[in-house]
């Protein structure tokens, strides 16, 4: 009788022992982390993605997050054992926990306090605690990042970016329409935005890392990741890289200093936008923003005040006048609705075009793109045609604009 052999089972991995090592300042480890953030699910994924990966080593401290659409990694001096060193950790964990350690201490005291990591154990010279250790084997490590082709000026960049940011859609149905499409050409950086009913579209001048792209590059980002990338760089100043992979797992990395942040990009690109921006206009109007801004603000209110949720605001020209007013109530009531006078000057053509006429838009629509611009004036770039055909808005006086334009399209009203 033969003998019987028992079949032969995977064995399960062996844990992995936490080994990263680094004593640090408790205010350069909690910046860190801050950005690190930015990389961890918020929606529930396996509960090792939800961990940072410290790596350490020759006197650098590297955390890295990963969630499957953007990845992080930021490296920090510290010091280190010569040999590398590897931990898995929470996230949420370890962050509050490194706060709870300077509880009690001034905000200077906290920020100079040295912080020590042995393994998975967190210590301070005031107290120490473990922090729960996640299995690396089911960590799924990031994409490596793209290497940076141009730069561009950090604060620039991201003045831009949230130009182009209140333009992008956020119906889900339509993922096109939610991420800002960049593309890279020449010399310039391009970026658009549009939920169709406005289009922004912003420029920023590069300079390439060794030399010019021969052509063209284009990614597309999701609106909702780069509004977040914007609050939490704010105070960055400096270069920032960029690096555009279009090919295969198409993916975009922005690169400041010894931090990486990889976005995955959008499948569906925008179509081509330039047929909708105006070449040439029969009335161009630079009115004063500001008062711009009051006017659509009291209009908003008023909008609301009377429960007429919905209603667009209108400009109306009285000769070479216009004054913005809320389009409300009967014909007879907005026969006797008076607005704001807003100051203007015509800069091209002559109000003629616009008698008997009057340009309504969304009022929320409407202050998004005024607070867009941050100069004084801004210029309107008014077609013959009635109806809602979109509405060109400018910085300076010429249509090509000085690095953003925007397109707003009008409420068509009723006859």
């Amino acid at each position: 009788m033969s003998k019987q052999v028992a079949p032969e089972t995977n064995p399960a991995k062996e844990p992995v022992k936490p080994t990263a090592h680094f004593a640090g300042m408790h205010e350069q480890i909690a910046r860190a982390l801050s950005i690190a953030e930015f990389g961890v699910p918020a929606q529930v994924q396996t509960r090792s993605q939800r961990g940072v990966l410290i790596e350490t080593g020759r006197d650098r401290l590297t955390l890295s997050t990963f969630d499957f659409q953007t990845a992080v990694s930021v490296t920090v001096p510290v010091e280190t054992p010569v040999a590398k060193g590897y931990s898995l950790l929470d996230f949420a964990e370890l962050k509050k926990a490194l706060s709870a350690t300077v509880a009690g201490e001034t905000k200077k005291v906290a920020a100079r306090t040295p912080v020590a990591l042995a393994g998975d154990l967190l210590a301070t010279e005031h107290i120490a605690l473990p922090i729960t250790t996640l299995d690396i084997h089911e960590f799924t490590h990031p994409p490596e990042a793209t290497p940076a082709v141009v730069t561009v000026d950090a604060q620039h960049f991201l003045v831009q970016l949230n130009c182009v940011l209140r333009a992008a859609g956020r119906d889900d149905t339509l993922p096109a329409l939610t991420g800002i499409q960049m593309t890279l050409e020449g010399e310039k950086l391009t970026m658009t935005a549009t939920d169709r009913y406005r289009c922004a579209v912003a420029e920023v001048l590069t300079t390439p890392t060794v030399k010019t792209p021969e052509a063209p590059m284009t990614t597309h980002i999701p609106a909702d990741v780069l509004g977040r990338l914007a609050k939490s760089l704010k105070s960055y100043e400096g270069p920032m890289g960029i690096g555009i992979v279009e090919g295969g797992v198409a993916r975009t990395t922005l690169s400041m200093g010894d931090t990486t942040i990889t976005m995955r990009s959008l499948e569906d690109r925008l179509p081509d936008l330039t047929a909708l921006f105006p070449t040439e206009c029969e009335l161009s109007v630079q009115i004063d923003r500001a008062t711009a801004v009051r006017a659509a603000k009291k209009c908003q209110a008023l909008i609301k005040a009377k429960g007429e949720n919905g209603a667009p605001v209108a400009f109306a020209w009285d000769g070479d006048k216009i004054s913005l007013a809320p389009r409300i109530g009967t014909a007879d009531d907005q026969a006797r609705t008076k607005g704001m006078a807003i100051p203007s000057v015509n800069t091209h053509g002559s109000a003629d075009v616009m008698r008997g006429r009057t340009l309504a838009f969304n009022p929320a629509f409407l202050l998004d793109a005024l607070g867009t611009f941050t100069s004084d004036t801004l210029t309107l770039h008014l077609g013959r045609t009635v109806g809602p055909k979109p509405v060109l808005l400018t910085e300076g006086a010429e249509m090509a604009g000085t690095g953003y334009r925007h397109l707003l399209v009008p409420v068509r009203l009723a006859e």
